[in-house]
């Protein structure tokens, strides 16, 4: 089966189980996950989509999410939004549908869209489009500096150089795009008032008794900017006559909003910019260890409230002042001790073999930094085994964050990957070599204490004793006379261990 067929057929295969197409009101993806808004939630079968082999799990949000897993859900969400497309729509039954939805999607809309929640989903629409060039463009930059270290290839390293630069250069730009979009303005003035910021020509301007440079404010500056001229756009639409509004309506958008960013959100932002960089190096500088201990302990959890997309911003500016973010390494121990974990409760739970088949097949996708299989296939579910999964992560953070605090320090030039997938990526002010071998400890510390702490203290008595049992169907032979009994029996619910 070609590579295309596969994802067809895992498309075709998911798209009955959550309703059929009718039932489809939009389709989209992020990193690892096809996200599905649905008219009827009654209609998916949950059980049966997370019995298909590509389904690494299920989150329920605003939208309904399938975790397929990096690469593979940028290939399956074509296939599926194809087949959503060519499936036929009765008018009458998508109206039934909605109708029969309605109270539900208000339901769950309710429960999701507090203030806080809100603002921290429209911070990562305004980021997470990013990551991919900025993996990309990390991992150029990675091997640019490689090559410059070996000496080889002095031709080619300086095209490396703008390749790996060029998005960087202009990030804000592509900040204030999104954010504008993500406001409810348009798209092309927010990045027009947010390329104000990186022009060269601000270093001509004089504000606040300071020479302005370019760049200052950075991501922060630019998405403020845009902000601000999606409120001015609306104001205008709202007063300028029709007849004008082409072109009254974004002169005053880029003329007012330009001249708050230039006199006025540019230096605020930079300074903030700057005293984010500045506490995060004092930070790791002299409490390092117990900094990493928290910030690894802690973002399991972080990740489960959705409060970790708050970190986005930051990483981004920590890239453009430093070149890397320290705080992800240390944030990527997590996963370690998610790895831990699964394989302690492998090993601790040896007759039931649904979770031992889940912790295989998600194993992989673990060291390659996705967590969600592991954390919503076995982990959260146990209870436990994910208190001391953030114990492991708690040590592999405060391992990495013990050698910034001596000086050494593990950066990463890029947001997205974490775990394994994370190397490509490193960098940091020591050479590459011990940069590596840094967050390679740090990772192995992650895996032996989450496996050590789930081992331990992660079961009960009670715990182990519900699901140390087996969970596959037995055969039962055909019994005398003719009469066939059911061709499988289930083995009693709990064994004594």
């Amino acid at each position: 089966m070609s590579t295309d067929d596969k994802n067809r057929a895992i498309a075709a295969a998911i798209l009955p189980l959550v309703g059929g197409a009718e039932n489809i009101a939009s389709v989209a993806h992020c990193m690892t996950r096809l996200r599905l808004a649905l008219r009827d939630r009654s209609l998916v079968q949950d059980d049966a989509l997370r019995a298909l082999p590509s389904v690494m799990g299920v989150v329920e949000d605003d939208t309904y999410q399938i975790v397929l897993g990096p690469g593979t859900v940028a290939r399956v969400t074509p296939e599926f939004e194809a087949l959503v497309a060519a499936a036929p729509k009765p008018a009458a039954a998508a109206d039934d549908l909605a109708a029969a939805g309605a109270a539900l999607r208000a339901a769950q809309k309710a429960k999701n869209q507090t203030p806080f929640k809100l603002f921290l989903r429209r911070i990562a629409n305004i980021f997470v489009p990013l990551i991919p060039a900025l993996i990309g463009c990390g991992i150029i930059a990675g091997l640019n500096g490689l090559l410059i270290n070996l000496g080889w290839l002095p031709a080619v390293t300086p095209a490396l150089a703008a390749m790996a630069s060029g998005f960087m250069a202009l990030i804000a730009v592509f900040v204030g795009f999104n954010t504008a979009k993500e406001f409810g303005g348009t798209p092309i003035l927010g990045g027009a008032v947010a390329a104000i910021i990186v022009f060269p020509g601000v270093a001509k301007i004089d504000a606040f008794g300071q020479t302005l440079s370019p760049g200052q404010g950075g991501v922060l500056g630019a998405l403020g900017a845009a902000v601000l001229a999606v409120y001015v756009e609306k104001w205008c639409r709202r007063w300028v006559p029709e007849a004008l509004d082409v072109l009254v309506t974004p002169t005053l958008t880029v003329l007012v909003s330009g001249l708050v960013t230039i006199f006025g959100l540019m230096f605020v932002a930079g300074e903030i910019s700057t005293a984010i960089g500045e506490f995060a190096t004092w930070l790791l500088a002299n409490a390092g260890a117990g900094a990493g201990l928290v910030l690894g302990g802690l973002f399991l959890p972080l990740v489960m409230l959705g409060l970790h997309q708050a970190l986005i911003p930051i990483h981004t500016t920590l890239i453009e002042q430093q070149g890397f973010t320290v705080l992800l390494p240390i944030l990527a121990m997590a996963g370690a001790g998610q790895v831990g974990a699964a394989m302690a409760v492998y090993v601790k739970l040896p007759r039931n073999g649904s979770i031992r088949r889940t912790i295989k097949s998600a194993l992989p996708a673990g060291f390659l930094g996705v967590g969600e299989p592991l954390i919503y296939g076995v982990s959260l579910p146990l209870g436990r085994p994910f208190i001391t999964a953030c114990v492991g992560g708690a040590f592999g953070g405060g391992f990495v964050g013990l050698f910034n605090m001596l000086g050494d320090k593990v950066g990463s030039t890029a947001i997205g990957p974490s775990g394994w997938a994370l190397f490509p990526l490193l960098d940091g002010n020591k050479g590459l070599g011990e940069t590596i071998a840094i967050y390679a400890g740090g990772l192995l510390v992650g895996y032996v204490m989450g496996f050590a702490a789930t081992y331990l203290w992660g079961f009960s008595p009670r715990l182990l004793e519900e699901h140390n049992v087996n969970t596959d169907p037995v055969e039962v032979p055909v019994a005398a006379g003719g009469a066939t009994p059911p061709t499988t029996t289930p083995e009693p619910q709990a064994l004594k261990v």
